[in-house]
């Protein structure tokens, strides 16, 4: 069962079009990868997708509690009401802020007391803000930063710091998650321990997720679709493998770094 369907989605600039008639469909619970060369267009597709961009032209659906969703042109918030969260290519902590505070402000989108009972720190909203410290050093734990918790976001290694992004989305509760080439910067030993860390979590919270990367090992292990973008239009399609022998893939872009992965 389909959870995201896009349709014929354009982005124009100006005389630019960014992105050009992109159909993409997710199935539930797949792992899938968006790539292609630096200004294919795959970070403004996750832009159209999240409410940063509105789109010139075209449909993105999200399927979500049997029912078909229209969500092109909502702002980043709503669409993050309806179950659709993300990392960033270049990352966008609340640097000034702790580790713990990072995840637990992802999660006020669901809280239950009102101003009033903030205001007068009433039993009720006492109770809900100490549920939230606990589901955020859950999360913490599970990224391995719950001994960090009280730390500045700024004073983590940028390895942490990718983590950290990824907690803080996962503690907005979706239903499909965005990484925006989450292995970027890091070494190898680092990138093994992320492609473990998503295929984990894509199945301890029943996720759906839509990735960019350039490191085509970690692609080829984790996703089971692959999408490939070229200046804005999507070029090919299907499994790794088939992604993988497609001679316009492999000349274009990937060039012998498939033969390596």
């Amino acid at each position: 069962m389909p959870i995201l369907t896009v349709k014929k989605l354009t982005k124009n600039f100006g005389g630019l079009a960014a992105v050009s008639n992109v159909s993409l469909e997710l199935e539930q619970g797949e792992l899938v990868g968006l790539i292609g060369p630096n200004g294919a267009g795959k970070t403004t597709v996750f832009n159209l997708l999240t409410g940063v961009y509105k789109p010139t032209s075209g449909t993105i659906t999200l399927h979500t509690n049997g029912v078909d969703k229209p969500i092109q042109g909502l702002k980043p918030y709503k669409v993050c009401e309806m179950g659709l969260a993300r990392t960033f290519q270049n990352i966008r902590l609340f640097k000034d802020l702790t580790v713990l505070d990072n995840v637990r402000i992802a999660m006020h989108k669901n809280v239950k007391y009102g101003l009033a009972a903030s205001f007068l720190r009433l039993p009720s909203c006492q109770k809900e803000e100490q549920e939230l410290v606990e589901r955020s050093m859950e999360l913490l734990k599970i990224m391995k930063l719950d001994h960090k918790k009280d730390e500045l976001a700024r004073n983590l290694p940028y390895g942490e710091q990718r983590h950290l992004e990824i907690a803080r989305a996962l503690a907005t509760n979706p239903s499909l998650l965005l990484l925006d080439e989450p292995a970027a910067g890091m070494n190898p030993a680092e990138t093994a321990q992320l492609t473990e860390v998503i295929s984990w979590i894509r199945n301890q919270f029943k996720l759906t997720i839509l990735l960019i990367e350039h490191d085509m090992s970690l692609v080829m292990k984790i996703c089971e679709r692959i999408y490939v973008l070229d200046y804005g239009q999507v070029i090919a399609s299907g499994t790794p493998e088939e992604v993988r022998t497609n001679k316009r893939v492999i000349e274009a872009y990937l060039g012998e770094d498939v033969n390596n992965a």
